[in-house]
């Protein structure tokens, strides 16, 4: 009887008495990242996406960044520079275009896509409606994922590249303005700004973005008197609020702002016009009526222009004159002004690659990071920007869906 008690006692038939195996949470696996970096057409672009100090950090993380040789040398980066951070520097484009990741800052062309081997990454601007279907559909052929730098959104809902590089040409086109102003490039002979004495030149500017803002900046640092124009009051009071003082500023209207475009020595056209497409504001008229000798520097030549007179044009080549106005129109104006440009897109690009190591590789960080998720427009193969397809007539997917699939 007291035998069975015992037994009864030291009875082991529940679960909680027998070793339990210890729940260890499970981190994430870091992968390794080879990021190739091309040598960019030097007439057209002058940008390089990642600085030495930024190839430093990734090396010393356990990547491998493979670099065309010269990529660098338009910025002012020599391959010495590239070598003694840790980049690994080649003579053959098809070796940089072999990589996992490709960083580069033009769109590819179609026959560096031919390069590409499938399900690579690719980072680069976009600007679709200067690219073809072919073009698209190549990328779809190559089953690439293709994220535009455009489309790229941070923590805060912003566009860090677009923000970045509207910063550096909203200042970059009060500089032009001054340069073809001056005598040095057959101007008036006007000094841009204001002298005791002398009445200050007017700078007209279309817009009240972050573009506006910094043009805005600089002219009013140089003494200028300047006149900003946009549809929407809220980014009007905005900007004003922004630089701190009164301006003179109006919303849009076409009878109003031809009246001031007459008596402008510079116009700035610094509007994005975002899913509406590409808007001619100014007429051709209203440019008849400008001022002999006054400059117009469309911003906006990369979406399609704001002036109706406006010519796409490149840096080699960057003016013409029409109707007595001189016309700087050059899609990448950041460019003009390359190691700065380089330097604020590779403080976006640096952290959002080690980030991507850090997630597990590009599929796992799509899945967290709605901003990078909302730059994607080719993904394995497959199309996801209902803009793009819907101007080239391809069908496109919801990429919110496709991350649920893969």
């Amino acid at each position: 009887m007291s035998d069975k008690k015992e037994e009864k006692k030291y009875s082991f038939g529940s679960t909680s008495f027998l070793p339990q195996e210890e729940m260890l949470e499970i981190g994430k696996r870091t992968e390794k990242l080879v990021i190739g970096i091309p040598k960019e057409n030097k007439k057209y672009e002058n940008r390089v996406g990642l600085t030495p100090e930024a190839v430093e950090l990734l090396v010393n993380n356990g990547h491998e960044v493979i670099i065309e040789k010269d990529a660098g040398a338009a910025a002012n980066y020599t391959d010495n520079d590239y070598s003694e951070c840790g980049g690994q520097i080649v003579n053959k484009k098809s070796d940089v275009y072999q990589c996992d990741i490709i960083l580069k800052i033009a769109p590819p062309t179609i026959e560096e896509l031919e390069l590409f081997k499938t399900n690579q990454v690719l980072f680069s601007s976009l600007h679709f409606l200067s690219q073809s279907e072919e073009y698209i559909r190549k990328l779809m052929q190559k089953k690439v994922t293709a994220i535009s730098f455009e489309g790229l959104k941070d923590k805060d809902n912003c566009y860090p590249v677009v923000r970045s590089m509207s910063e550096i040409a909203g200042t970059t086109s009060i500089l032009i303005a001054a340069e073809y102003l001056s005598n040095a490039h057959e101007g008036k002979g006007v000094l841009l700004g204001g002298v005791t004495g002398i009445t200050s030149t007017e700078v007209l500017i279309i817009g009240a973005g972050t573009a506006a803002e910094y043009a805005a900046r600089a002219a009013l640092g140089l003494g200028a008197f300047i006149k900003i124009f946009d549809q929407s009051i809220t980014k009007l009071k905005r900007l004003q609020t922004n630089l701190s003082q009164r301006l003179f500023t109006s919303v849009f209207h076409p009878k109003v702002i031809e009246n001031h475009l007459k008596s402008a020595d510079v116009v700035i056209g610094a509007v994005h016009f975002g899913e509406s497409g590409p808007q001619h504001l100014v007429s051709e008229q209203m440019v008849k009526n400008m001022k002999k000798g006054a400059i117009i520097i469309d911003l906006s030549i990369d979406q399609g222009g704001c002036f109706e007179t406006s010519e796409c044009m490149i840096h080699s080549n960057p003016v013409y004159t029409k109707h007595g106005v001189i016309h700087y129109c050059v899609p990448n104006i950041a460019s003009r002004v390359a190691r700065t440009a380089s330097i604020a897109l590779s403080n976006v690009f640096n952290p959002l690659l080690l980030s991507i190591a850090e997630a597990g590789g590009i599929k796992k960080k799509l899945k967290d990071d709605m901003g990078l998720r909302h730059g994607v427009y080719v993904y394995n193969g497959i199309l996801t920007s209902s803009r793009i397809g819907n101007y080239y007539g391809i069908p496109s997917k919801d990429i919110d869906l496709l991350m649920a699939a893969f």
